[in-house]
């Protein structure tokens, strides 16, 4: 019986050549010869097949990702932390991208959510010479890697649009290493690397944009260690324009005379769904794969997290937005949207329920899920410091699962029907929208008419004045900010690394 569908398909060649044959491994060992495969190995210790006909753009990036060796900060499978396809949502939803590919704009936007240095030209950004130098460079180290983002058309394949990352360059002829992604498709071959450039200097019909190639390393700097921003809502686009575009327009007014003027109007003007652009970098485990001990990683993040916070706390932003909040009104009669930062026991659900869905394998897949119960306990772990966790118990897709959440301060037990009661626990309003206001790019509070004031919102917000590890959260959440911001397909035209 016959049974229909592909398998493979015929390498054109030329253009192409087949890493395989007997002229692909001679140019491989011409190129490991004169230098240009070093970052051959890692790639290929990490090569993958994409999962989904659509998935090249996640394929090739969490390759490079852990190519890199970039710990994510969560768990993939079990106890172990790893980027896969599933995992890169940050920017797009993963259903949207299985059934329309994601632009090359979302791709550099979800490199830089999951802690990576990116650098990306569309074509009309660079030039041919320009990319030779940048393949030749990341093909003798492997602390770099190019993700080329091409028409299949021009090296007479099948199919349209297509990510993939540059594995090597042999420089006597000329020629790039495309490691496919799609390996149910095509191997992988070399192609002349001006070839290539003809096939990234074609226009992609979904964005009107000519595609282009970005490179990817690891920052000299962690990522984020406590906060960072999301977009899985749609309402991400308004949330980030208002931030970057109309707070500073509204400073402007006459009718701000102090600091209080400032933080007030900014909070009390809040798009609807603020609540969910930022949130606080979690870290879940199954109670069965967890003791009262910690692991030495496990103690040394949560202790960084703890001394972030801390920092925050001892601004003195964070006191005027403390004051502001807890005078006269509660942070719910300022914005309601901003209710729920605040409340636990609809925290502890959501994260218990979106850990279930990590740790399943099921990654956005939250809803599927629910919390029957929630509690809030404090040990001693490992004997030497207090360690406080949230417990969920969560029933959904093969039964019931008990999650635990690893938690930077909190004061005191609180189970169940007590935990509304739970007061001065993380995450809290205060923290986060201090931490939000200081990542705020300092061009926002040029506008403000009174010069005192200007004066005083400049060195309450100066990151220089800040602790380093607090520093680098800010200017991590100020990148974030100004990368989503242009990661709407209408504003991707620039794309390289924002000023800081």
């Amino acid at each position: 019986m016959a049974m229909a569908g592909l398998y493979r398909r015929i390498l054109p060649s030329p253009p192409a050549i087949d890493f395989a044959s007997s002229e692909g491994k001679q140019l491989f060992v011409e190129g490991i010869q004169n230098g240009t495969m070093e970052g051959f190995f890692k790639l290929i210790s990490y090569f993958q097949t994409q999962s989904e006909t659509a998935y090249c753009g996640l394929a090739s990036l969490s390759m490079v990702l852990n190519a890199l060796a970039i710990d994510p900060g969560r768990k993939w499978k079990g106890p172990w932390r790893w980027f896969d396809e599933s995992m890169l949502d940050c920017c797009e939803p993963l259903e949207k991208v299985k059934a329309n590919g994601i632009s090359f704009g979302k791709v550099a936007c979800l490199a830089r959510c999951a802690g990576a240095e990116v650098v990306a030209f569309h074509t009309n950004q660079s030039t041919v010479d320009d990319f030779r130098k940048y393949v030749r460079a990341c093909s003798t180290s492997d602390n770099c890697h190019v993700i080329s983002s091409y028409h299949r058309g021009t090296f007479q394949q099948t199919g349209t649009g297509h990510f993939s990352p540059i594995g090597g360059y042999h420089a006597e002829r000329d020629m790039a290493l495309i490691l496919d992604v799609a390996r149910f498709k095509y191997p992988p071959h070399w192609v002349p690397l001006s070839l290539l450039w003809e096939a990234m200097d074609t226009v992609d019909e979904a964005t009107g944009l000519q595609r282009g190639f970005m490179l990817i390393s690891r920052l000299q700097r962690a990522p984020g260690l406590l906060y960072t921003l999301s977009c899985k809502h749609e309402s991400w686009v308004s949330i980030a324009k208002y931030l970057t575009e109309e707070v500073p327009l509204m400073l402007k007014s006459d009718t701000v005379k102090g600091i209080e003027d400032v933080i007030s109007m900014i909070f009390s003007s809040l798009p609807p769904n603020f609540a969910d652009f930022i949130n606080w970098v979690a870290e879940v485990r199954r109670q069965e794969d967890a003791s009262e001990n910690l692991s030495e990683e496990e103690r040394g993040r949560l202790a960084m997290k703890e001394e972030v916070l801390k920092q925050v706390q001892e601004t003195g932003l964070y006191k005027h937005v403390t004051d502001l909040l807890s005078v006269g009104a509660s942070i719910c009669r300022i914005k309601p949207t901003l209710c729920h930062m605040d409340d636990l026991p609809n925290i502890a659900a959501r994260v218990c329920c979106q850990g279930a869905g990590l740790l399943a394998g099921k990654t956005g897949s939250s809803d599927r899920f629910c919390c029957r119960e929630t509690c809030v306990r404090s040990y001693r772990a490992n004997g030497d410091r207090t360690v406080t966790v949230v417990s969920g118990k969560v029933v959904g897709g093969n039964g019931q699962q008990e999650i635990d959440m690893l938690v930077p301060s909190l004061a005191k037990n609180c189970c169940n029907s007590s935990l509304d009661s739970c007061q001065g626990m993380h995450p809290d309003s205060n923290d986060i929208l201090t931490a939000l206001l200081l990542a705020l790019p300092p061009e926002t509070w040029l506008g403000i008419r009174e010069e005192k004031v200007l004066q005083e919102i400049g060195s309450l917000l100066s990151t220089e004045n800040l602790p380093l590890m607090l520093q680098e959260e800010v200017l991590h959440l100020r990148n974030q900010l100004l990368c989503l911001k242009r990661c709407n397909d209408k504003v991707e035209e620039d794309l390289r690394a924002p000023s800081l």
